[in-house]
């Protein structure tokens, strides 16, 4: 079979020219006299397989083109193969832009929820404040481990006053511990 060069189609006034006819001729571009590599005669390749498949060339057309895609030797050679069918998938129209709606129209934002703190946690840096007294270190220590729990259950505020109120209860605690052992022992 004796194929032509493809290239750009320049029509004539005679009907049914198809590229290969009399009409085509190679498109000059400084693109188009770059050399191909195997890769770019593969995916011209696959380009007419695709063409052929949907129906969009003959098996004859197909033959010719795939020929000459193995024999291509520059870009514009296999540009001229595929000019007249699709490289993809259809391209759709892009989605027109959405106007941004003006701020008086929106809603107000949410107020930000507002953790509520432990009343427990606040009774057990109190006392642990008021260690002096030997009652209210040992309240701190009860109340803050229990703060703290509560705390973690109820996804609530004051674990740093919780830790507080531990460490000055324990302070509070080993203080008149150590009065006592001194008093005990004078």
């Amino acid at each position: 079979m004796s194929v032509q060069p493809w290239g750009e189609y320049r029509p004539s006034h005679r009907h049914g020219h198809r590229p290969g006819g009399p009409g085509w001729q190679p498109a000059p571009s400084p693109q188009a006299a770059m050399r191909a590599s195997h890769a770019d005669r593969d995916r011209t390749v696959d380009v007419l397989k695709a063409g052929f498949a949907e129906g969009r060339l003959s098996a004859d057309e197909y033959e010719q083109r795939h020929e000459a895609a193995a024999r291509a030797l520059t870009y514009g050679e296999l540009a001229a193969l595929v000019a007249d069918l699709p490289a993809g998938p259809m391209v759709t129209p892009p989605l027109q832009a959405v106007q941004p709606v003006p701020a008086t129209f929106l809603p107000p934002p949410p107020a930000p929820q507002v953790r509520p703190t432990s009343a427990l946690a606040v009774v057990s840096v109190v006392c642990g404040l008021t260690g002096f007294l030997a009652l209210p270190a040992v309240v701190a220590v009860v109340t803050g481990h229990t703060a703290r729990a509560q705390i973690r259950e109820r996804d609530m505020n004051g674990d740093g006053m919780a830790v507080l109120g531990l460490v000055l209860g324990y302070l509070g605690t080993a203080f008149w511990t150590l009065m006592f052992l001194f008093g005990l022992a004078a």
